[in-house]
């Protein structure tokens, strides 16, 4: 882990001076600069958490590498940990997995969206009943999705996702506009809230009312991805709180544009990021924001 996170050399991460020495008896360093003491836990996703990196590190292997994600329960059993702390770690880790990109997509583009909730024919009566008012994605999440194709230089598709309030227009549009190059050859389905972006793209509809492929036109790939993440949440987290819904993206965009690569380029990747990224407890379950509004 010093060598993946330093591999120049160990460096304070408060005054990032490379004057430190090591003190055996705490297994911590002391920069001679600040004087402040530090391990190679400080500012990662692991910073003031009591678990050992010989549970952390096992749990990102499985969070990175296990096709349909892996429950809190099933993290709990594997470490020797409560369920409580599993879930607070699996999010934990979910945020290294979080893929911050400037430059947009290109080539052929699908866009879709999709809505992740629970059937209505699972729920209570009086749940339906409060919950249920309309007709397709009501009481439901709304996830737009686009996903740029492989071509020669690329390895494989990528996928690139957003949790939004609705389906309307003026939200789906502006998205595309801000993640796609203009002039990309751009598929979608017939609705009506991609109508006007022939003007920026190449833009051509695939009516499944009629057909599902039509030459190279098709959104195929962003449903092949639909299913993948329907079969994670349902399968494997059950209940997931739209709250939490764009970690739980964020883990399965991150498993499917590294999917071409092996078990140990995935955990290495993903051990990259853990640096620069907090998440307290308060902040994930809404505590900290309530108390600062």
């Amino acid at each position: 882990m010093v060598a993946i996170r330093w591999p120049d050399g160990i460096t304070c991460p408060m005054c990032q001076s490379q004057r430190v020495s090591f003190l055996t008896t705490r297994r911590t360093w002391k920069c001679l600069g600040c004087r402040k003491q530090f391990s190679v836990k400080v500012g990662t996703i692991f910073e003031d958490s009591p678990i050992g990196l010989d549970k952390w590190l096992p749990a990102m292997w499985m969070v990175s590498n296990c096709k349909n994600g892996i429950s809190s329960y099933e993290m709990a059993r594997a470490l020797g940990v409560t369920q409580k702390t599993a879930w607070f770690m699996n999010h934990r880790l979910r945020l290294s997995m979080q893929t911050e990109t400037f430059g947009k997509l290109g080539g052929e583009v699908e866009v879709d969206e999709t809505f992740i909730g629970g059937k209505s024919r699972n729920m209570h009566r009086s749940e339906r009943a409060r919950k249920i008012h309309g007709t397709g994605g009501m009481g439901k999440a709304a996830v737009m999705g686009l996903l740029e194709r492989h071509s020669p230089e690329k390895k494989c598709s990528t996928v690139r996702l957003k949790v939004v309030k609705n389906t309307r227009k003026k939200l789906l549009q502006p998205e595309v506009h801000a993640n796609v190059k203009p002039g990309s050859a751009v598929y979608s389905d017939a609705l009506a809230s991609y109508s006007g972006l022939s003007s920026d793209y190449a833009h051509q509809v695939i009516d499944h009312a009629e057909c599902y492929v039509r030459e190279n036109v098709h959104t195929n790939g962003l449903e092949n991805f639909w299913s993948l993440l329907k079969r994670a949440i349902h399968g494997t987290y059950v209940s997931v709180e739209p709250f939490h819904l764009f970690r739980y993206l964020d883990e399965q965009a991150y498993k499917f544009n590294n999917r071409v690569d092996n078990d140990r380029g995935r955990f290495l990747e993903a051990i990259k990021f853990v640096v620069g990224r907090r998440l307290t407890y308060k902040r994930l379950t809404g505590k900290e924001l309530a108390t600062t509004c």
